[in-house]
């Protein structure tokens, strides 16, 4: 689950384009939360100033606290792993159940994660997949495969080895190995 957290934040963070770091500044003291953001942005990747998690975290929850949908999902990420703030899976899931309302899809995905691992919350697998069907509809591969191993496994859902499998063929046709080795050993079995 972390690889596919890190992986998610990679691709989330690359929301910073290199903007004058001053007027970066300026904006998130005023209290701009896409300048909070981005001061959170460069703080985690140290552009334009020195890496700090701390720092993220400082800016990703001035902005998260006004609802601005990427700082959650951000801050989330900081607190799963502990950079910058102790690490708490209860505040990652309150962070991404905040921006997973606000219909982001990695949210929505890494809060099915966590639900179903039961990391931060209660495990729910039913919470898992409610989870996974909004991320999935909007086209996340890696909750399109985990709905797919759901389905063939009955977690939280009635077992349906056709579900899985248009599931897994999807997601393995958009790029994910896994998807493509999960549907190879549904195939061999059934």
């Amino acid at each position: 689950m972390k690889k596919i957290i890190l992986i998610i934040n990679i691709l989330m963070t690359v929301l910073f384009y290199g903007q004058d770091i001053n007027l970066t500044i300026k904006g998130a003291e005023l209290g701009y939360p896409k300048a909070q953001f981005n001061m959170g942005v460069a703080y985690e990747r140290g552009e334009g100033v020195e890496q700090s998690y701390e720092q993220a975290a400082y800016w990703y929850k001035k902005a998260a606290e006004q609802d601005y949908v990427s700082a959650q999902y951000n801050l989330g990420i900081l607190y799963y792993y502990g950079n910058g703030v102790k690490k708490s899976y209860t505040q990652a899931v309150y962070w991404w159940k905040k921006a997973a309302q606000q219909n982001d899809a990695s949210a929505q995905s890494v809060l099915g994660l966590a639900y179903y691992e039961g990391e931060g919350v209660e495990q729910s697998y039913k919470q898992a997949v409610y989870w996974w069907e909004k991320a999935a509809e909007q086209g996340i591969v890696e909750a399109q495969t985990n709905l797919g191993i759901a389905y063939i496994n009955g977690d939280g859902v009635r077992r349906s080895v056709k579900k899985s499998i248009e599931l897994l063929r999807k997601a393995c046709e958009e790029g994910s190995d896994r998807a493509c080795e999960v549907l190879n050993e549904i195939k061999k079995r059934y």
